[in-house]
């Protein structure tokens, strides 16, 4: 008999899992306002579910089976069924308060299905398109949930979330070549003279360096494009995007000063420098509202 899932446990198991799950950050932070920090449970439940059901299985077939079939409970959920999966029941009522749009979960979907079909991007519109789906969609459901729905702040959003996403790319390329996924465009493989059977043998070279380079200066471009999202928000909120930004570039940093050579080293943040990211961000926005 399947389990029974009422609204009290549902809520306590997407709380559980966003507060269990060992991640690079947590999506809810004590910055964030109280009466939203089950909501952003709920959406995080969504996501961590959609993830792992692309990359925790282990067989591409299944994993496309069952992100169909999550993808499905998400279409009945939009057309008014009754859910029963514990992720959904919790998430009915926030999707409802909040007015959140179907496609930014459904674009999610697709990009864990992307991962399953797609393990190399020729140019920045392949890699682009995937952060379409990827990161974008999370941007603007944080946005959704703080009450924001203009374009102007959802372009500012995507800026700074395909930053992120790339510069966790740019952390994690041998991390993400053990999965034989590639997310450096090969057109800049073919511009300075890498290859890929370098990459897989780990030769750090000059070539590989101008590789790293132009991409770390891609995504630059695009965490200083999105950086003014933070002076056009909530207070509370300003902060937790202010910091993941500056996190971000402080990877980018942490690459350079690697000298682009991210095949011997993962760049990380320590848990010091992580406090002083988050002094200089309170700083930041505590200034910026007195002036």
């Amino acid at each position: 008999m399947a389990l029974c899932w009422d609204a009290g446990r549902a809520l306590g198991y997407t709380r559980w899992l966003a507060t269990h799950h060992y991640e690079n950050f947590h999506i809810v932070s004590f910055l964030l306002p109280r009466d939203l920090h089950q909501d952003f449970y709920n959406v995080y439940s969504f996501c961590r579910w959609a993830d792992d059901l692309g990359d925790e299985i282990g067989d591409v077939d299944q994993s496309l089976r069952l992100l169909a079939w999550w993808r499905a409970q998400l279409h009945d959920l939009y057309e008014g069924k009754k859910p029963s999966h514990p992720v959904y029941v919790a998430l009915a009522p926030t999707i409802e308060k909040h007015s959140l749009p179907r496609e930014p979960f459904d674009n999610l979907i697709t990009a864990f299905e992307q991962d399953q079909r797609v393990t190399r991007y020729q140019d920045w519109d392949g890699v682009f398109g995937y952060c379409v789906n990827s990161a974008n969609p999370v941007g603007r459901l944080v946005l959704y949930l703080s009450g924001y729905r203009d374009e102007g702040r959802q372009q500012l959003s995507d800026a700074t979330c395909t930053a992120l996403q790339l510069a966790n790319f740019w952390q994690d390329v041998t991390v993400d070549l053990k999965k034989d996924r590639i997310y450096l465009p090969r057109h800049l493989f073919e511009r300075h003279g890498y290859t890929e059977a370098e990459l897989r043998a780990g030769r750090f070279t000059p070539a590989f360096r101008n590789v790293m380079k132009d991409a770390v200066d891609v995504a630059q471009e695009l965490f200083e494009r999105g950086l003014p999202l933070a002076g056009r928000l909530d207070r509370r909120l300003a902060l937790d995007i202010d910091l993941f930004s500056r996190g971000g570039l402080k990877v980018l940093d942490k690459i350079r000063k690697l000298d682009y050579n991210v095949l011997q080293q993962r760049p990380s943040i320590g848990k010091t420098e992580r406090m002083r990211l988050l002094l200089g961000s309170l700083i930041r926005i505590a200034f910026a509202r007195a002036a």
